[in-house]
């Protein structure tokens, strides 16, 4: 009955260990939950304001399918202030959050015969989203030492004639890598050479630690611009998972496909949360410098605790709000009749033992690794490294 589309796709890793994770919490189990990238902030109140007024001012109905031309004006001048790139309305659509953005990208530009490029460690919807329209996910493997970062070579090796993409994720789900502008230029030059479209999700932008800045890739020139397709969103900066809104920024051609394609989909985003975009991206931003800096005391916190827990490394990441520890040291180890063959018996073990609820490096294509998401409080941070700690122990 089913397509093969439907049989192929795979459910999202993240999604069903938070699912799990809730379910154990709803049975009165004690979780700490590692599992999910959701902010534990709240929506800055400015933001929660606009969407009252438009509720009470009426704006309830239809929007043009591509999102409201105030809302793509924001998004322009945001993408001028922060990024130095100008693009006019009909090079932006709004859509219902940056995973929406990108499934649309795909159904635009991908068909059968089409080699796209995803570097791995990767999030897991870009293989899924790529195979969703009959093409072929490339799988390219960056390395811990190199930092995650995709390499010029790597990629130019991968490169084919049926290659149609480049899938950029910076900063990285899951590593927390973020590309500095050299390393982008490098990106750039093979994808100029060689013809490669690219498609930067940069939805934790506004997420970088120690001094870094964020670079887009579309920044870098003329050429990169209008081979480039910007895709962010409000779910991480402004704590709005919830209200569903991504936007994509490019070559007015494909943002056409990428409308129409939403017209006999969903239509538009929900009216009121964007009339809330407006403000989140036009209003004060005091509210995201105050989530990055703690953000970024957790980091620190996490990563030092976890560096000092017997089997585990962990790089310090400099960006976004995931730790990506290297647990490889631990397969083979058992616990009782429970063995280690890898992360996601790690995982698991996690889960049922130490009730703390992370994600397989498997996920995300690197099966040495685990993800744990600091998007949770520093008392459940530490609560939850303390679990490790004494699961670990247990392991022989």
């Amino acid at each position: 009955m089913l397509s093969k589309r439907a049989r192929d796709v795979k459910p999202s890793p993240t999604l069903a260990i938070d699912a799990k994770a809730k379910a154990l919490k709803a049975a009165g189990v004690d979780i700490v939950n590692f599992g999910v990238g959701e902010p534990d902030f709240d929506t800055p109140e400015n933001v929660k304001d606009a969407a009252v007024r438009a509720l009470r001012e009426g704006f309830t109905k239809y929007t043009p399918a591509g999102g409201t031309d105030a809302l793509k004006d924001a998004i322009a001048a945001k993408l001028k202030k922060d990024n130095g790139l100008e693009y006019s309305r009909d090079e932006i659509v709004v859509s219902c959050g940056a995973k929406h953005s990108l499934y649309n990208a795909a159904q635009a530009l991908f068909g059968p015969g089409d080699e796209v490029i995803v570097p791995a460690p990767y999030w897991v919807s870009y293989p899924d989203q790529i195979l969703l329209n009959d093409a072929t996910p490339v799988i390219v493997k960056t390395s811990e030492a190199d930092g995650f970062v995709l390499l010029p070579e790597a990629f130019e090796a991968a490169v084919t004639p049926r290659t149609k993409a480049l899938i950029l994720n910076s900063p990285s789900n899951p590593t927390g890598s973020a590309y500095d502008r050299k390393a982008l230029e490098r990106v750039a030059d093979v994808a100029c050479r060689r013809n490669v479209f690219v498609i930067s999700d940069e939805i934790y932008e506004k997420l970088v630690y120690d001094g870094a800045e964020h670079a887009s890739i579309a920044s870098l020139s003329k050429e990169m611009r209008e081979r480039t397709l910007v895709v962010n969103g409000l779910s991480k900066s402004h704590a709005m998972t919830g209200w569903r809104i991504g936007y994509a920024a490019g070559p007015k051609p494909v943002i056409k496909a990428m409308t129409d394609i939403q017209s006999q989909s969903t239509s538009n985003p929900n009216s009121i949360a964007q009339k809330a975009a407006v403000e989140a991206l036009a209003g004060p931003q005091d509210s995201v410098a105050a989530m990055r800096t703690e953000f970024d005391a957790r980091r620190r916190f996490l990563v030092d605790a976890l560096n000092s827990l017997p089997g585990l490394s962990c790089r310090t990441p400099n960006g976004a709000f995931y730790a990506f520890p290297n647990c490889s040291r631990l397969y083979g180890k058992r616990a009782g009749d429970r063995k280690i063959a890898g992360s996601s018996d790690l995982a698991i073990y996690f889960l049922e033992e130490a009730r703390v609820a992370l994600v397989p490096g498997s996920a995300f294509g690197d099966g040495a690794f685990v993800r744990l998401s600091y998007a949770t409080s520093m008392e459940n941070v530490k609560k939850g490294v303390e679990r490790i700690r004494e699961a670990l122990s247990r392991l022989a």
